[in-house]
């Protein structure tokens, strides 16, 4: 639980963090501008990574006023956007990029799972598929977290430049390097070391900030040349090179070996045999065997990709190192400064452990250097861990950096180890994904993430950890969308969550609300799909967006609500076709359609609407054949069972002009008998004490009494 510290009026949150004490804690202020004492405090989350802060002041003091000038004792309520850490080096935009990028590398793998699987896996043509696919999957992971551009690079060089400028790099990119190391690249289970030496070229920055680096001393030195005038009588000028030869960074090695002062045009003929030292020992760096089966454009070295030719080379360029160590060419450099240096550098490359210790700051610098001049044949990460924890000995540190955890637990084989420093160091994001590193690497690590735990509810730890990212994206409006990817690829639980997050999205934006029945489609969830097509009818209802609602229900098939709709639509239509009330109805009866099976039952409106129009244009000078098309929809609407009792009587009275209408009798006698029966109907409807009247004129019965039953002689004579 956050603690919290007080010094002035105002509060601050202060969370417990199992980071080193040397770590500063993170405090979070909380100016919520209330006058001290403080009564109550609530504390619950809000959405993301938001705690919200109730703050509130105490209700018996009626003389204290907050900074609005109100008086008593009143609240506050305060946001506090929390980190994951008091040096977090991805900001929130950044994340949500790596979020966003990593969606389709992932669904991609998942997709190819589902299919291999009705296939073994432990056969050995799919499962050599399978890894084809990982290594993909891992090396576009890898480029989403790669997005940072480096800065341009000067087209002069400046020749006393040490360090090239590169993007910053980040612990997240340099954990799942390591992961991608050890689990996935089956290429370079040979050369790990030389994997290991290119990583911490990478990332040896970030260590600065816990513990001394080659990379700090470097960046240290290189400010100081800008002043230092003759660099080879200066201790930092030879401590820089012997810690980046330690290390293997034979570019950077050569670069300050060439601002040695023998190398002026002034002082060759002087320092003849001097410079010729230098460069001895410059061009046997520049030929150390590497075993790799490539080197990157600025490194040095020959490479040599099958054991017994690397050995060879080896022992070939030892030799070499051993002659010139013991040349009497050092007995005639005069230049004591420049002969101890470079006698310094030989014993590095012979692997003198001493010297390598005094060339290194940590103990993974000590690791890489014994892989580079001890150990070159080191294989297995038996042998690796124990080289690890005698370089931890020899080197300790008291704030180890949160990537020496992670190295320590995959040499150790330990799963457990990397699960835990994965989940405390970089997230949900790093479970959730490097899971499939894990399991494609490592039997027990298979074993263990894909075994159900009771403990958990009968789901796996790989479900687990894509569960509670998936929570963790359907936290934030930018990134819920992408939850339902990890939620669909978790068999036991994922589908339920699936449902509670699309109920959970707000169905009065349209947007949302079309990417919550998109998701349906594409799982295949038509009942959830149904239900928040139903809610959001019902939202648009009750916010008197009426044609809205019509249309979702339409789309979710709710028959049951489509009909109250209508009932209510027929109460505001009007007592009277003629009403004027009836036009702002005509678009939602237009929307509702006149099949039963969609509109809820709604044929009597669209017959109602379709009578109405014709009626309105019977005039004086209508001919006989559309007054008698008026008059047939008339007889339609009463014969029609959906037709409401109620509205009889005003049909029947707004249609007085069809009844008398004088070139000839519109209605047959048949037609006309079954509109006197309803009329009879009606007249024994009005005995129920129950029966509502229709807004009429009171003569409103008789008038179409007469004119029917003058029709009928009408017809009668015409028959």
């Amino acid at each position: 639980m956050p603690g919290l510290t007080s010094e002035s009026d105002d509060l601050a949150m202060v969370p417990v963090s199992s980071e080193p004490e040397n770590h500063p804690a993170v405090i979070y202020p909380l100016h919520h501008g209330l006058k001290s004492p403080i009564h109550r405090l609530s504390i619950s989350w809000s959405r993301g990574n938001t705690l919200q802060v109730s703050v509130l002041g105490n209700p018996q003091l009626d003389t204290a006023t907050d900074v609005d000038g109100r008086k008593g004792g009143g609240g506050r309520v305060v946001e506090v956007k929390l980190s994951n850490s008091g040096y977090e080096e991805v900001d929130a935009a950044r994340w949500r990029r790596i979020a966003y990028g990593s969606v389709t590398p992932f669904a991609l793998l998942q997709s190819r799972k589902h299919s291999l699987s009705a296939m073994s896996l432990d056969n050995p043509p799919y499962k050599a598929q399978w890894w084809e696919h990982v290594i993909e999957y891992s090396k576009e992971i890898n480029s989403v977290l790669s997005d940072r551009k480096s800065p341009p690079r000067s087209i002069i060089e400046d020749p006393k430049s040490v360090l090239n400028e590169t993007a910053e790099p980040m612990c997240l990119k340099a954990a799942w390097e390591l992961l991608e190391i050890f689990y996935v690249d089956k290429q370079s289970q040979s050369w790990i070391p030389e994997s290991l030496l290119d990583w911490l070229a990478d990332y040896d920055p970030l260590f600065s900030g816990t513990v001394p680096t080659i990379h700090s001393k470097l960046v240290d030195f290189q400010q100081e040349l800008a002043v230092v005038q003759v660099v080879e009588e200066d201790p930092n000028y030879w401590e820089a090179i012997a810690s980046a030869l330690s290390v293997g960074w034979l570019g950077t090695v050569a670069k300050l070996l060439r601002l040695h002062g023998s190398y002026r045009f002034d002082q060759l003929a002087s320092r003849e045999t001097e410079n010729g030292l230098v460069e001895a020992v410059a061009v046997l760096i520049s030929k150390m065997p590497r075993m790799r089966p490539n080197l990157k454009e600025e490194n040095l070295g020959e490479c040599y990709k099958t054991k017994p030719d690397f050995m060879k080379a080896w022992d070939k360029w030892r030799a070499q190192m051993t002659k010139l160590d013991c040349s009497s060419y050092w007995l005639q450099c005069d230049h004591q400064q420049t002969r101890e240096g470079l006698k310094n550098l030989i014993q590095i490359m012979l692997g003198n452990p001493s010297v390598l210790s005094n060339a290194t700051f940590n103990w993974m610098e000590l690791f890489i250097s014994h892989f580079l001049y001890v150990r070159p044949f080191t294989a297995g990460l038996e042998s690796m861990y124990n080289l690890a924890q005698k370089c931890m000995q020899l080197k300790p540190v008291s704030s180890p950096h949160k990537l020496f955890g992670l190295v320590l637990g995959i040499l150790g084989e330990n799963t457990e180890v990397v699960l835990a420093e994965c989940s405390r160091s970089f997230g949900p994001w790093m479970m959730s994904h490097a899971v499939e590193l894990l399991t494609a690497g490592s039997t027990h690590a298979q074993i263990l993430l894909h075994e159900e735990q009771s403990k958990l509810g009968g789901i796996s730890i790989e479900e687990l950890h894509k569960l509670v990212y998936a929570q963790v994206l359907s936290s934030h409006a930018f990134t819920w969308q992408i939850a339902p990817i990890y939620l669909a690829s978790c068999i036991k639980q994922g589908i339920g969550l699936l449902e509670n997050l699309l109920y959970k999205q707000p169905v009065q934006h349209s947007q949302i609300l079309l990417k919550s029945i998109e998701i349906c489609r594409l799982y295949e969830l038509d009942t959830i799909s149904s239900n928040i097509m139903r809610i959001a009818g019902m939202h648009h209802w009750k916010h008197g967006r009426k044609g809205s609602s019509v249309f979702w229900l339409q789309q979710a098939r709710d028959e049951f609500r489509l009909n109250r709709i209508a009932k209510q639509l027929f109460d505001s239509v009007g007592k009277s076709v003629s009403d004027e009330g009836f036009k702002q109805w005509e678009g939602l009866i237009e929307l509702l359609g006149s099949e039963p099976r969609t509109a809820g039952g709604l044929e009597f409106l669209n017959k109602f609407r379709d009578f109405r129009r014709s009626l309105l244009q019977v005039h004086g000078d209508t001919p006989t054949d559309g007054a008698r098309n008026a008059a047939e929809a008339l007889v339609s609407l009463m014969k029609n069972p959906s037709t409401p009792q109620r509205f009889w009587l005003p049909l029947l009275y707004d249609s007085l002009k069809l009844l008398n209408w004088q070139e000839r009798p519109l209605l047959n006698v048949s037609q006309t008998q079954l509109l006197l029966n309803k009329l009879q109907e009606l007249s024994m409807a009005r005995l129920r004490p129950d029966f509502v009247e229709a807004d009429l004129p009171s003569d409103s019965l008789s008038s179409v009494r007469l004119a029917l039953a003058t029709n009928l002689g009408r017809a009668i004579l015409e028959e």
